[in-house]
């Protein structure tokens, strides 16, 4: 009887033991983890210029889905050129892939989903993701950087995008980018 009772007893202060050992571990771990990712964590910032040019002979940005000229669910695809200076014949740093619509009944504000390529310098093979409202008729312009991959791996940050030069007749425009991304 005393040896099935210690053996009993033996069982429960075993199970106790793991169960404590195995949350306080948990705990442990997951401060270690935080530590560490904190530790790790880098601030970049990007300045860049974007050139949308939906006009000519080789334009970079095509109408996908029609609505009137510039009209509410106009959509389309893109891949502009992402420079060094403001000027289109700058030094090429990547590009900006993806999409914007015109998004807004009342005025032209555009929904942008974009990842910005980088195919020089230190992120070259690198991209960020962004998806955000761009208000064109304001000055400067703040949307959401909301993931990334090669050095801009969980990445999340914002853009602040301001147009430096913009062609009425053809609607190909500049905009500068200046970028601040939390990474790890």
């Amino acid at each position: 009887m005393t040896s099935f009772l210690s053996h009993r007893l033996f069982i429960l202060y075993l199970n106790i033991f793991t169960t404590l050992l195995a949350s306080s571990s948990a705990i442990f771990w997951e401060n270690i983890f935080d530590t560490t990712m904190k530790r790790m964590a880098k601030t970049s910032h990007l300045h860049f210029y974007y050139h949308d040019i939906p006009s000519g002979k080789n334009p970079t940005a095509v109408k996908i889905i029609s609505g009137n000229e510039l009209s509410f669910g106009a959509t389309y695809m893109i891949d502009d050129a992402l420079t060094e200076g403001p000027d289109h014949s700058s030094k090429l740093v990547g590009r900006a892939q993806g999409m914007y619509s015109i998004a807004s009944q009342h005025d032209i504000s555009l929904l942008m989903i974009v990842n910005f390529v980088f195919t020089d310098g230190k992120y070259n093979g690198s991209s960020l993701s962004m998806i955000g409202s761009n208000h064109v008729s304001e000055n400067v312009r703040e949307m959401p950087i909301i993931g990334g991959s090669g050095l801009f791996r969980l990445a999340k940050g914002y853009a602040l995008a301001h147009t430096i030069w913009f062609d009425q007749t053809n609607r190909n425009d500049t905009a500068e980018y200046n970028v601040t991304v939390k990474h790890f």
